[in-house]
């Protein structure tokens, strides 16, 4: 088959690399995918939110299935758009992508179908933010309901940071996005990251992974799009998978079908492990990054089978099967100077093979989330630049793999944490 992918980060780059490999699929179409994606798909321009581009490049390409990348056009309708058309499209409807796009929508639906969660209340003006503070002890989470490329949560220690933030946010700090408020209790216990494709009743449940929002080492700085992950089975004992698949995702689905919405896409969860058990913080409706890129390398299997099969309803019928194929992977980020504000661009990139299809083994690759072709060479074009990543029989041969390639990578400015893999006692959303 012919396959699709929309969007042009290091999420994308990561699904395209895996499509890639996939027996089943004789070509990888990228819209607008990226120079470094150009080395793994053929690359069309366009905006991937923008309904009636997505549908020219399905009318002008052999498209058969298509894989939606980020959240952004998912909340803008472009799964409801394709399939509306006639084509296969593995991601949510707008109204399934309300789980992400709206925080307030997702925790109504938590609590609605009793889905276990932090303590919450909720604010759209001054007033109301006020009263929900004095519901609290701190540190308290305050969360924008919108879409904020994962910059849309602070964790405040005191009233004068949470009255700060709010007033950040429903100040415009985060334009629409901010423009209501979500105020949880600050709950304790490691994090962990569980991804499921879904056919809209069945999930398929992916290796575990965590990453690091914070962009500090220690978890200190101000909250990313995230500064690494690592996937490994010991992050999550089965019997607590199975607790997480029983009262999480399960009930997700069939309230979403109840909904008239049924969820065929990437379910994620973002969990806390308490002492009182396994709590969800949030959704995401698609492919975390850079989660995506130390789960799909640890993936066996023919990915392109399995989402066709998600995206027609039919995991049931043997064709979702994906074995993990290595026990552990990890991803450490490399940031541009500037990050997570406004990055600065446009700078040299050394130590990256021109030709990124031979840069690395069979045990590793760097995915570009940021960058572009310069003069033969590589420049940086975002914030979040590179994700390296690498996989291994053990998760500290894994780190070592990825801290060994980047210590050859060099550009100005470039920011990365060395404690990816760690763990800390102090929350991060």
């Amino acid at each position: 088959m012919n396959v699709l992918v929309l969007g042009g980060g290091g999420r994308e780059h990561a699904l395209a690399w895996k499509l890639a490999q996939s027996p089943s699929v004789e070509r990888v179409f990228a819209l607008p995918g990226s120079d470094a994606i150009a080395a793994c798909a053929t690359c069309v321009p366009g905006d991937p939110c923008d309904a009636p581009t997505v549908l020219a490049a399905l009318a002008a390409h052999p498209i058969d299935l298509t894989v939606v990348g980020p959240e952004a056009p998912l909340a803008a309708g472009i799964a409801d758009a394709v399939r509306a058309g006639g084509h296969a499209v593995f991601g949510p409807s707008r109204a399934a992508a309300q789980l992400e796009s709206s925080k307030i929508f997702a925790k109504q639906f938590m609590r609605e179908h009793g889905i276990p969660t932090a303590a919450f209340a909720l604010a759209d003006d001054a007033p109301s933010a006020r009263r929900a503070l004095e519901r609290f002890r701190y540190p308290l989470v305050i969360k924008a309901d919108g879409l904020a490329a994962g910059k849309g949560v602070v964790i405040a220690a005191n009233q004068s940071e949470a009255e700060a933030a709010v007033a950040s946010m429903l100040g415009g700090g985060l334009g629409a996005a901010g423009r209501r408020l979500v105020f949880e209790e600050c709950l304790r216990g490691p994090e962990l990251s569980l991804l499921a494709l879904c056919d809209g009743a069945r999930a398929l449940l992916l290796p575990p992974a965590r990453d690091h929002k914070r962009l500090g080492d220690g978890d200190r700085g101000p909250n990313t799009g995230g500064m690494g992950a690592i996937s490994c089975d010991a992050l999550l004992p089965s019997a607590l998978r199975d607790e997480i698949d029983r009262s999480i995702i399960q009930p997700t689905l069939a309230g979403m079908a109840r909904a008239g919405a049924p969820f065929q896409g990437v379910l994620y969860c973002g969990l806390m492990l308490t002492a009182q058990g396994p709590r969800l913080l949030e959704y995401n409706v698609r492919f975390g990054d850079p989660e995506a890129q130390p789960i799909l390398m640890r993936l066996g299997g023919d990915l392109a089978v399995t989402l066709m099969a998600a995206a027609g309803g039919r995991l049931d019928d043997g064709a979702g099967f994906m074995p993990t194929a290595t026990p552990a992977a990890a991803c450490v980020v490399a940031a541009a100077a500037g990050y997570p504000g406004t990055p600065t661009r446009g700078d040299l990139i050394t130590g990256l093979d021109p030709n990124i299809k031979s840069s690395t083994g069979a045990d590793a690759m760097i995915f570009h989330a940021g960058t572009r072709r310069r003069d033969g060479g590589w420049e940086t074009n975002g914030g979040r630049v590179l994700g390296v990543t690498a996989r291994a029989a053990s998760l500290d041969a894994a780190l070592r793999r990825s801290y060994q390639l980047l210590a050859g990578i060099q550009f100005r400015g470039m920011q990365f944490r060395r404690d990816i893999g760690s763990t800390f006692g102090e929350p991060t959303l």
